[in-house]
Parts: structure tokens; sequence; C-alpha cells
């Protein structure tokens, strides 16, 4: 579902990113693990093309990415890809069911029908009573719970998802991660998921270790993660 190769990335002189190659299966659970600054975020974007990289080249769903127009980049990311932010980046004036209806509104899916839709995703994340709350109302965990239906309510390619636990006390986290890997599972989407927290890493199906903007093999790399 997604494949990277030699993927670089510098910001001015400062290499980020420097041959980076990866490949993500449809249903599979993939960590990008690695110390602050190693580049995990950077390659995310990448992968999620947020960011073009300067070198290399990535495919989502077998369409390459390089030399898209930002017009056709938009149109696939809305078609193959959702998004967790560690804030959610909700729209906090919109309703619940307003914000994860967002993605089909884009694909031109009329007010009622996405609605119906997006109260289905909220439903399997477990805040369908929350449909009608503006999201700045809602607590941490209640938000990410609203961005993972929002990610998922078009039944996407591939979800990227950088650090999406990272502003949570631990039960919510694990609550989110359950949300995250149980509907990737149940729609044979791959999730890529940034992170710094090895009990949420644990969940993944391999951990893929970047360190100074290189595959990092010491990390037990492409290696399954025990259960």
């Amino acid at each position: 579902m997604i494949e990277a190769r030699d993927v670089a990335f510098s910001y001015g002189d400062a290499e980020i990113l420097r041959g980076v190659s990866l490949d993500v299966n449809p249903g599979e659970v993939v960590a990008l693990v690695g110390p602050s600054g190693s580049g995990k975020s950077t390659l995310l974007y990448c992968l999620g093309g947020i960011l073009r990289p300067s070198g290399g080249s990535v495919a989502i769903d077998g369409v390459d990415l390089s030399g898209m127009s930002d017009d056709d980049l938009t149109v696939l990311r809305a078609d193959k890809c959702g998004y967790v932010l560690q804030f959610g980046r909700l729209v906090g004036e919109l309703s619940a069911l307003e914000n994860a209806s967002i993605p089909l509104r884009l694909t031109g899916l009329s007010r009622k029908q996405a609605e119906r839709k997006a109260a289905d995703a909220l439903a399997e994340v477990g805040v369908e009573h929350l449909a009608r709350r503006k999201t700045a109302s809602l607590s941490g965990g209640e938000q990410q719970r609203v961005a993972v239906a929002r990610a998922m309510v078009h039944r996407p390619k591939v979800v990227f998802a950088d650090e999406p636990t990272g502003a949570l006390d631990s039960a919510n986290g694990r609550l989110v991660m359950e949300c995250l890997t149980t509907l990737a599972k149940a729609n044979d989407t791959a999730l890529l998921v940034v992170t710094h927290d090895e009990g949420i890493a644990g969940r993944a199906d391999r951990r893929i270790g970047i360190r100074d903007g290189i595959v990092d093999t010491g990390v037990a790399a492409f290696q399954p993660v025990a259960r």
C-alpha cells in the first residue's frame, strides 16, 4: 500500500532524511519509532503526500506521487488517505458529526449522506452520543476519537498518525490506539503511526526505527513486535 524508495528530505542545508526505503502492506499496522529529531514525522508527511521529498520516490496504492501537481495530490489525499495528528486538529466550532463528515463532503456527497456515514463512524469509536456537541467542548480523549472517526469515515487505503496519543493519559491513549488498530484491521487499511510510547508501538505488527534520517537496524527494524 505504501512503497518508499530512497526518500530524502532537506530543510535548506539541513538533511532530515537520507535515503529511507520501506513498504507497508494493506491492513498492516507499522510503528515508526526513534528519538526526537530523528526525522520520523518528516518521513510520515513525505509518505502521506503532505511534504514533497527532495529525492527518492513514494507510491500510495500503486500511484507514484512524484511529479503530481498540488491539485492531483489533494485529490489523492482526500480519496486514499486519512490523518490523525497529536492534537486532533478538529474544527472546534463544528460538531463532532460535522467534523467527521468533512472527508465525505470533500468527495461530493450531500450533507445528509455524509452525516449518515459520519454517524456510523462515530459509533465505531464509541462517541455517537457526542455527535451534536461542538468539538471544542470535548475532552482530549473524546476529540481524538472523533479525529479517528474522521480519518476512517471514507474507508481510506492508508492512515497516517503522528503521535496520536501524545497529548493523552495512558488510559485514553490505549483506547484511541485500540480504535485505530481495530478499524484498520477491519477495513484492510494500512496504518503508519509515529510514536514515542513503547506501549503504543507494542500494538503494531512491525516497528521501524528511524535515527538521524535513516532506518535504524539497531531498533529491531522490520521485525515483528513481540505480543
